[in-house]
């Protein structure tokens, strides 16, 4: 059977590294510090699936101003907390593995910078199975949920947008996809609920190991 797609384009964050449960609680705690205190799910509501500028520039829009050591005391709570708890999400491992044997050509597009999507994909052993083919926010103009990473990643491919798959985990970054004429493939398996991934040209589904399946099934 022919693939439905030419390109399968997976974020990074909570799709192939289990980041955001342990950024959601480190946000958690620095938000409150700062003053400007949010219940967790306000936190993946408002951040998950954003770029780290757009999100210090709305965090700054209400607290006013962050100090350079603020930032980077952040920054350092990220690092430090991946370094000891990252792993790959469960099942993604075997889905790579399976569109690996189909030729499937993919590749990362995500709100993380470069260098930060470095570390991650190489604390869990993913980096060698895209390397080339990373794409970061800070490559365009607008970040997610503006389609212009997506539309980026597949004008680099020269693949037109709707034979184009993207594999999100978070609202922000299913609306990037549909707002790009790509269809959506919404991983409800993380910290957003699936009822909030539910949307036009979405599939949504909770375990990695189905989405081979799922993106042949689906035209």
């Amino acid at each position: 059977m022919a693939e439905p797609y030419d390109l399968v384009i997976f974020d990074c964050d909570g799709v192939l590294v289990d980041s955001e449960t342990l950024g959601i609680k480190i946000d958690h705690a620095f938000l409150a510090e700062v003053g400007w205190p949010l219940t967790e799910s306000e936190i993946i509501d408002r951040f998950v699936g954003r770029s780290d500028a757009d999100v210090i520039a709305e965090v700054e829009a209400n607290v006013g101003p962050l100090t350079p050591e603020a930032v980077e005391r952040w920054r350092t709570a990220y690092r430090e907390r991946f370094i000891t708890d990252l792993v790959a999400v469960e099942g993604i491992v075997e889905a790579l593995d399976a569109l690996a044997k189909r030729d499937a050509l993919t590749c990362v597009a995500s709100s993380s910078t470069h260098s930060s999507l470095r570390k991650k994909l190489g604390l869990t052993g993913l980096f060698d199975r895209f390397e080339g083919r990373i794409f970061s926010a800070t490559d365009v103009l607008n970040g997610k949920p503006a389609p212009d990473l997506f539309l980026h990643a597949a004008a680099h491919f020269d693949v037109e947008p709707h034979r184009c798959a993207v594999v999100e985990d978070s609202q922000h970054g299913v609306q990037a996809a549909r707002a790009a004429g790509m269809r959506a493939f919404a991983f409800g398996g993380g910290v957003t609920p699936g009822e909030r991934l539910e949307g036009p040209n979405t599939v949504v589904f909770t375990d990695m190991r189905d989405l081979p399946s799922l993106l042949t099934s689906s035209p």
